[in-house]
């Protein structure tokens, strides 16, 4: 078998060593032909790096590294061209840092081109002139390659004043395309953020975004034929189901995909099922978010949002349902064409995430992780124990910090209690559904287990939790799945902070 590509980002090393290739080329074939100007958005760690360096050795002529694959006897080979390639990986903590890697950059490009830019001044105008220079070197059009073109903005976003100063500079650089065009012939840019073009592209008005094009949609990250193809020998007695309700689950509106670095680090590590992906960056800007708004975080299983949402990034606006799906921590269920407009239906992409993403949560929401609560979770909604699940929420509320009550509204259910229950229970990688919409309202909460279906209803400062469910029937709707029922009404005092009336029912 062949050798699989851990940590490689450079298509060369991949086809020069003989590792194992993923032909994203036809797509690649697709998207010069269509477009000028292009930009991808996806979540990091994806492939967006390979992708974009498969670009750089097309246009450079490489033939011999494509044999084999999709463009092989479609590109023409005989033509190269003059390639710019920036990558903006580096340190952004200050404006003047972010002016000189950029400018370190394009030093690069130059010796690598064998151009020099003289009488400049400014990143921009070397970038310009760099254009310029590369034209007239090769008497061909320039290609530009930019890779995480906004982490100078992302580096930030726990100082908006800089990530603003950033923000303007990258507009000021990036519109040296446009003032270019002539000199062009294809540019693509990838990252996480997709800022709108008034925000970041100003002028740049013949951009556009693939990253949400269906035939694009697999553009990065493995196919579940890819699984049961081509890696199928590479996962001998794997449970394929276990590892998809693992992994998969991220869709860009083409095939359902896996996140690359998961699949590779999984059979790595002989198939140990770990948090790979979570566990390779510092997600606590979500804290930052959570510190400064208040959420129910339930909501996150049950949020629609707009398209003009999901293509915004506003610095001084940010929006948590926007930093999770393009951050790679929600991702598309559904797309919903309602009167002429086209919304998303988000949802938690995978167990690894649900886990992860609600540790995170549980952490800040009271300030400690118990791995023996959610064993005693767990244990009691399994044995019907619902005396020691109200016994451990009690004993869970009652260790919390009375600072942390003041981080949420706690006069309402879309607030603290509602998001310590939802994160601790999903957590446990129970299957759970916030808001579960019946034909006579939402329940609060359904935990689906394997032969017990559980209801909840939670009330703050009010009585008639149990009472609401038994009179609008929300069971109903679960009484052909032939499993026991359990009602759950939950009533909270704000005043006390804890479970102030725990009732149920069982419904045979």
């Amino acid at each position: 078998m062949q050798k699989l590509p851990i940590g490689i980002q450079t298509f060369s090393k991949i086809r020069e060593g003989n590792y194992l290739y993923i032909d994203k080329t036809a797509l690649a074939y697709d998207l010069i032909e269509n477009y000028q100007y292009a930009f991808l958005s996806r979540p990091r760690r994806f492939g967006k790096s390979l992708f974009l360096d498969t670009l750089h050795n097309i246009f450079e002529g490489k033939k011999e590294y494509f044999e084999g694959l999709a463009i092989y006897d479609k590109w023409d080979w005989e033509h190269s061209y003059p390639v710019i390639r920036i990558d903006l990986s580096g340190d952004f903590k200050t404006l003047e840092s972010t002016h000189q890697t950029v400018l370190d950059i394009l030093e690069y490009n130059q010796k690598r081109l064998g151009v020099i830019c003289k009488d400049v001044d400014t990143p921009a105008t070397c970038f310009q002139r760099l254009i310029i220079e590369a034209y007239e070197k090769y008497q061909k059009p320039v290609v530009i390659l930019i890779d995480e073109y906004d982490k100078p903005i992302l580096d930030n976003l726990e100082n908006t004043q800089r990530a603003l100063e950033n923000r303007d500079f990258l507009r000021s650089f990036y519109v040296m395309m446009k003032a270019n065009d002539a000199y062009i012939k294809f540019a693509f840019l990838t990252g996480i953020s997709k800022f709108s073009k008034a925000n970041i592209f100003s002028g740049l008005n013949n951009l556009t975004d693939i990253s949400l094009k269906p035939k694009y949609g697999n553009i990065c990250g493995y196919t579940q034929n890819d699984i049961e193809t081509t890696f199928l020998p590479y996962l001998q007695g794997v449970d394929l189901l276990k590892m998809k309700e693992w992994y998969n689950g991220y869709n860009f509106l083409g095939d359902k995909v896996y996140n690359p670095f998961d699949i590779l680090q999984f059979i790595d590590n002989d198939y140990l099922y770990k948090n790979y992906w979570w566990e390779s960056a510092n997600p606590y800007f979500l804290i930052t978010m959570l510190k400064k708004y208040s959420y129910n975080l339930a909501n996150l299983e049950n949020m629609t949002v707009g398209d003009e949402l999901l293509n915004s990034f506003d610095i001084e606006k940010l929006k948590l349902e926007v930093l999770l799906f393009q951050s790679g921590y929600l991702t598309i269920e559904k797309q919903i064409e309602k009167r002429n407009r086209i919304e998303y239906k988000l949802k938690v992409p995978n167990c690894e995430v649900q886990t992860s993403l609600n540790m995170l949560f549980i952490d800040y929401l009271t300030d400690s992780v118990s791995y023996q609560t959610q064993d005693d979770i767990y244990d009691a909604l399994e044995e019907e124990d619902l005396q020691k699940f109200q016994e451990t929420f009690i004993s869970l509320f009652a260790s919390i910090p009375y600072n942390n009550y003041v981080k949420n509204s706690v006069g309402e259910y879309e607030g603290y209690y509602a998001s310590v229950f939802y994160a601790y229970l999903a957590a446990t990688g129970l299957y759970i559904i916030a808001e579960d919409v019946t034909n006579s309202g939402r329940i609060d909460l359904s935990i689906i287990m394997h032969d017990i279906i559980y209801i909840l209803e939670f009330k703050v400062d009010a009585t008639g939790a149990l009472e609401q469910i038994e009179q609008k029937k929300y069971h109903q709707k679960y009484l052909s799945h032939n499993k026991t029922i359990y009602l759950l009404g939950i009533e909270f005092s704000s005043s006390s902070k804890n479970i102030e009336h725990f009732s149920y029912k069982k419904v045979t």
